[in-house]
This record gives C-alpha cells, sequence and structure tokens, in this order.
C-alpha cells in the first residue's frame, strides 16, 4: 500500500452488484452479469474498467485450496526486526512463497505473518531460518487450530514446492 493521498472511490448499487458477482465468480463473463443484472454488457463492461482505473479493483485473483496441495498447518508469526518493517523479511526470507500475508503492526512486535506450511517440520525449518537472519531479534508463533474465515489470495509461489 503506497502512502500517496488516498483518494475514496464511490460506489452505486450497480458498481456493488457487479463487484458481488464477480466475487463470488471470478470467472463469470460480462454477458453473463449484464443478464443476471438487467444492464448491457457495454455497462458492465465500462463499470469494471472504471473499477480498476480507480484502483478499487486491483485484479482478478486465483484461490487455491492450499489444504488439497498439503498446506493445512496455518500459523500467526509475530516478529521483533532491528529495522521494524516486514517488507524486509519478504526480501531475507529464503521460505518467503509459504508467507501469504505480511504487516507492519503496532504493539510488542514489529511484524505479524500469516503463514501456511505442509507439516511443523517445514514450520520449524522457518522459524529457524528467521531467527539466522541479523534483522530478527525474535519470533512469536501461533498455530490456528479453526479457520472461520479466510479470503486471502493464493500465493502462485507455493505451487513449486
Amino acid at each position: 500500500m503506497d502512502n500517496d493521498k488516498k483518494e475514496i472511490v464511490s460506489m452505486d448499487d450497480l458498481d456493488k452488484c457487479i463487484l458481488s458477482l464477480l466475487g463470488n465468480d471470478g470467472r463469470m463473463s460480462y454477458r453473463m452479469i449484464s443478464r443476471e443484472l438487467n444492464v448491457s454488457v457495454g455497462t458492465v463492461h465500462n463499470r469494471v474498467e472504471k473499477l480498476i482505473e480507480s484502483g478499487l479493483l486491483k485484479k482478478f485473483a486465483l484461490v487455491l485450496n492450499l489444504e488439497k496441495l498439503g498446506y493445512e498447518l496455518t500459523v500467526v508469526v509475530g516478529v521483533e526486526l532491528k529495522s521494524g518493517l516486514a517488507s524486509d523479511i519478504l526480501s531475507i526470507s529464503s521460505y518467503k512463497e509459504n508467507i501469504l500475508a505480511a504487516y507492519d503492526v503496532t504493539g510488542e512486535f514489529d511484524a505479524m505473518l500469516i503463514c501456511k506450511f505442509k507439516n511443523t517440520n517445514q514450520l520449524n525449518q522457518f522459524i529457524k531460518e528467521l531467527l539466522k537472519e541479523d534483522n530478527i531479534l525474535k519470533t512469536y508463533t501461533q498455530t490456528v487450530l479453526n479457520v472461520h474465515k479466510e479470503e486471502i489470495n493464493s500465493p502462485i509461489d507455493i505451487i513449486k514446492n
């Protein structure tokens, strides 16, 4: 996320309906959306283009069921850094494909990571590699027991392992 002045984008009910349909099925054609909403295909196309140009609609994303690939372990990792920036972790970590999200945060830790692993051995290696880095002071790991909501885009790099 950039630090430039943030522009608030306004949406009407049609924009919301289009996004709702695309959110449920990103492969839905403009023709199908137009039929569902009783508007022209051109209207749908123009609205989607407007949402893309405004930056509200960032991308159409592939969402994988990572459990089907063996990634059954979800963890939240708090990291204390000398530099204090979560982006530094992404440049040093040899396991960065396991990181689904990295946030700069307030509180006891400088960064929070949401990660997926196939097993505890992979998690163990990840933590040990992180702690070898000069910029990492300490980590705190929590294992997720149950996922009630998860809508993080799938990292395509994870399927390379």
